[in-house]
């Protein structure tokens, strides 16, 4: 039998009775947040960032059109709260020596996540210093995981990787990508303590990632493009999917493809308040 409007009204009463309004508050607030990163003004206002850029070599060619990726992203991340800390042209021993650095940036308490983003040449290996020598990925997981910089918690670590990864390319329209293009278009390739990390790299293993000597990566372009539409509605992981599908959309789509890599996030990370 139905409980009557009556018995209703009572039932409610009684409810409020035992739950106080601060309460009853915070768990409405609890079940609308469940799931979510909690972003607030202030802890934009503390967030921090890594930026490298290599552009000249020993012994490899010049990244032409990395000054404009270096832009891009510097205005992106700074748009989005980001203090960023810039470098450039650095050897394997001076990325690791940043990457140090960086893991102890006094703003780290404060921040509610970090960005570290690295653009150069590449191989399978890692990402190629200024001395052609292979830096390791794995060696920024280390550098920002629990044991080694606890004052990064439970807090996202957001790594974008512009490199190749190899040079296999399979293209089934060999001359169509450059003629639709019509610009000179380079590429990269060269002759529980861990929680809470989400990376997004140029490309899968054995390919290449490509760079328009004008504009930059098409890589960094896309990821500026989807992040200054969407940043405000969709969360980091929404955010690279959308990236990777601008991709599939685009003339690139065949021979790159961008790829998410070691995502432990457990919540929904909002660049901005949800």
């Amino acid at each position: 039998m139905l409980p009557t409007e009556k018995e209703l009204d009572r039932l409610r009463k009684e409810f409020v009775s035992r739950v106080s309004q601060k309460n009853l508050k915070q768990l409405l607030e609890a079940l609308v947040t469940d799931g979510i990163l909690n972003v607030t003004e202030e802890s934009i206002s503390k967030r921090v960032a890594l930026l490298i850029t290599n552009k000249t070599f020993d012994g490899y060619s010049t990244r032409h059109g990395a000054e404009k990726d270096e832009y891009e992203m510097h205005c992106m991340l700074a748009d989005l709260g980001y203090d960023v800390v810039k470098c450039r042209n650095l050897t394997v021993k001076e990325i690791e020596e940043a990457l140090q650095k960086f893991s102890k940036h006094p703003h780290l308490v404060h921040t509610d996540s970090v960005f570290v983003v690295i653009m150069s040449h590449g191989s399978l290996q890692g990402v190629c210093g200024t001395d052609c020598k292979p830096f390791e990925i794995e060696n920024i997981y280390k550098s920002l995981n629990t044991q080694n910089c606890p004052a990064l918690h439970n807090k996202p670590k957001v790594i974008i990787i512009q490199a190749c990864r190899g040079d296999f390319i399979i293209l089934s329209k060999p001359a169509c990508l450059f003629q639709m293009s019509g610009r000179n278009i380079e590429t990269d390739a060269v002759v529980h303590k861990e929680k809470d990390f989400i990376s997004l790299l140029s490309c899968t293993p054995n390919t290449t990632s490509y760079r328009d000597e004008s504009y930059g990566s098409y890589f960094i372009q896309y990821i500026v493009e989807i992040f200054k539409e969407f940043a405000d509605v969709d969360h980091i992981e929404e955010l690279f999917r959308k990236v990777m599908q601008r991709f599939e959309e685009s003339e690139f789509g065949e021979i790159q493809m961008p790829s998410k890599d070691r995502c432990t996030l457990t919540k929904n990370f909002y660049l901005l308040p949800y």
